[in-house]
C-alpha cells in the first residue's frame, strides 16, 4: 500500500521551496515495509518546521542525528538484547536509518526525544548578505538624465591659467 501526498496547495503560497516539496515527496514515496520509523512533517511557520518520528522503545542513546549539507540522517541502532524470550514481536524493535532532504539554509535547531517520539526542530536561515534589501532611490532635483553644464571661464581666468603654466 502506497500513500501519497499532494503537496500543489503548498507550492502555490512557497517561493522557492520547490526543492524541498521536491525532497519531500520524493522521501515520503516509500512502500509501507520501508516505512519505518513513521514521521510527520510539521509547518510551525514561515521558517520554522518540525520533523516527529516515532521511534518508541528506543532510548536517547540508541539514537543519532546528523545534518550535513543539505541532508539530515536520523540512525536507530538498538542494543544489547530483551532479557527472556520473546514470544511475539508486535514492537518494532529493529535498527533503522531515515534521510530527510533539507532545502538550502535549513538549520537543525533542537532535537527533544519524549514519550516515544523524537521531534526535530528546523528553521530555514537566510545569510544576511542574500536577504532581500530595500535600495534608496536619489534624485538629482530634477535635473536626472540631463548632462551639467560646467561653468563658463572668462577670458580673465583663461589669461591667468595660461601665466601658471
Amino acid at each position: 500500500m502506497r500513500t501519497n501526498f499532494d503537496f500543489s496547495p503548498f507550492r502555490m503560497s512557497t517561493v522557492g521551496f520547490d526543492r524541498l516539496f521536491d525532497l519531500l515527496e520524493n522521501g515520503l514515496a516509500v512502500n509501507v515495509g520501508e516505512g519505518c520509523p513513521p514521521f510527520n512533517i510539521v509547518r510551525k511557520g514561515d521558517d520554522r518546521y518540525r520533523i516527529d518520528l516515532a521511534v518508541a522503545g528506543f532510548r536517547q542513546d540508541e539514537i543519532e542525528i546528523s545534518a550535513q549539507q543539505n541532508m539530515l540522517v536520523v540512525t536507530g541502532r538498538k542494543g544489547g538484547g530483551e532479557e527472556g524470550h520473546v514470544l511475539y514481536h508486535g514492537i518494532a524493535g529493529r535498527d533503522f536509518e531515515r534521510r530527510f532532504g533539507l532545502a538550502d539554509h535549513v538549520q537543525v535547531r533542537s532535537a527533544d526525544l519524549q514519550d516515544g517520539v523524537l521531534s526535530i526542530e528546523l528553521m530555514r536561515e537566510i545569510p544576511e548578505a542574500m536577504q532581500p534589501r530595500k535600495i534608496a532611490i536619489s534624485s538629482t532635483n530634477g535635473n536626472a538624465g540631463r548632462p551639467q553644464a560646467s561653468p563658463a571661464i572668462t577670458d580673465d581666468e583663461a589669461e591667468r591659467r595660461e601665466a601658471k603654466e
